[in-house]
């Protein structure tokens, strides 16, 4: 076949010859491979808990997961590339979460994972990824992942951490309401960090703990755990639970009368969870939160975010673990942009360098440990008499700002 005969053969026998590997006989010309490489949709893998106790807050992740998805493909993606989210359930389960994880790299040939809302799970998610050099942008809380045991150059990590929130959160309430602190604690990652990040900033206040109790994720019936707590005494009682768990808290110990005795704080105060409760459980209640939507007044992106939300979802407003589902997803694919490709290495050194607005100001990855450095907020749940529509439910008290100092180092967790 000489050249002129290879010019004449038809795109749609170029393309159904390329699926083969040859046309009449030839290997596919390389011009045609580069075509099909730039046209591939940029897959993201979602592996989150839309099942179980923490399925309102996945939800809303994937909501806002997709929002940035949108906004990149109608922007025009990477030069035409489009991307496409790929939800998986990983039913809050490390087994599962594995299993979904392994199936989006093997079998969907995803690009990257972003995604879980556990502590234990995204460590397994994250084991997977860095054994198959996937990048991995975890978007629930966890000090363990970026320490060196478990991190690798593909994770990153989007969300908060408890050495973060707990902190931020202490230090406004210690000083404030006193220093006899009890504890209520998830008995499982999750709990077990917040804890240790109150307790380390408890001893910049002289902090003495009168009591701790655990108990298991899941639990439906507080109120025998509550005389307890009331005989140690304490000024400051310390939920460290999440989801339904600290929604069921918090209403059976305003029932029982225990904020008459004690000031409630909450490493991670959820306005989903609010918006369930209503404003009278969870009135004074205090805590960290890595965004409210009260931010476009200051933040133009975070307007972005909510008008977007607005237009897809009936008025209503982002919550914060959903902003998080956004952000994780908008930062992977402004690093994909800023390498102009998908390749690991380019994309984990763009990352690297990556200065970004998602929703509330700048953040970056801090090149040791890729954990993202941003605010903290702290908010305070407001009476009904000062809530002037739905969505506003939260005052923000205290903003703990990104900086570098308010993260363990780098040689603390073993980063050379």
């Amino acid at each position: 076949m000489n050249p002129k005969d290879v010019m004449t053969v038809s795109r749609r026998t170029l393309l159904k010859g390329a699926a083969l590997g040859t046309v009449a006989g030839l290997a596919a010309p390389a011009f045609l491979r580069t075509a099909q490489a730039q046209e591939a949709a940029i897959k993201i893998g979602f592996p989150v808990p839309i099942s179980g106790p923490y399925s309102t807050e996945a939800q809303d992740q994937v909501r806002c997961a997709e929002i940035a998805i949108a906004m990149f493909n109608d922007a025009g993606g990477l030069k035409g590339r489009k991307a496409e989210l790929l939800v998986r359930d990983d039913k809050l389960n490390p087994g599962e979460a594995a299993t979904r994880a392994l199936e989006l790299i093997e079998k969907d040939k995803v690009n990257f994972l972003c995604g879980s809302l556990s502590a234990a799970v995204q460590l397994s998610v994250n084991q997977v990824a860095k054994q198959r050099g996937v990048i991995y942008n975890s978007i629930s809380q966890s000090d363990s992942i970026n320490e060196i045991s478990d991190f690798s150059k593909y994770t990153f990590h989007e969300a908060l951490n408890p050495h973060m929130t707990a902190g931020a959160v202490g230090r406004y309430v210690f000083p404030k309401f006193g220093k006899r602190v009890a504890y209520l604690i998830a008995d499982y990652a999750y709990g077990h960090e917040m804890a240790r990040g109150f307790r380390r900033v408890g001893k910049e206040f002289g902090v003495e703990e009168v009591l701790e109790i655990k108990h298991p994720l899941g639990q439906t019936d507080f109120s025998t755990l509550f005389p307890r707590i009331q005989a140690a005494k304490p000024d400051v009682l310390v939920v460290c639970n999440f989801g339904r768990d600290q929604l069921n808290t918090v209403k059976q110990a305003t029932d029982f009368g225990l904020k008459q005795q004690m000031r409630i704080a909450c490493p991670v105060l959820l306005f989903s969870q609010r918006l369930a409760g209503g404003a009278g459980p969870f009135e004074g209640v205090i805590g960290g939160a890595n965004y409210y939507w009260g931010l476009e007044d200051k933040f133009p992106s975070a307007k972005r975010l909510n008008d977007a939300y607005r237009a897809k979802n009936k008025n209503a407003v982002p919550t914060d673990y959903g902003a998080l589902g956004f952000a994780g997803i908008y930062a992977l694919l402004e690093g994909v942009k800023k390498a102009g490709g998908t390749d690991p290495d380019a994309v984990i050194a763009a990352l690297e360098t990556l200065k970004y607005d998602a929703y509330k100001g700048e953040e970056y990855f801090r090149k040791c440990d890729h954990q993202a450095v941003q605010s903290v907020l702290v908010v305070e749940s407001k009476p009904q008499a000062q809530v002037k529509s739905e969505y506003d439910v939260f005052n923000i008290v205290d903003t703990q700002p990104g900086e570098d100092k308010f993260l363990r180092s780098c040689q603390e967790l073993g980063h050379s």
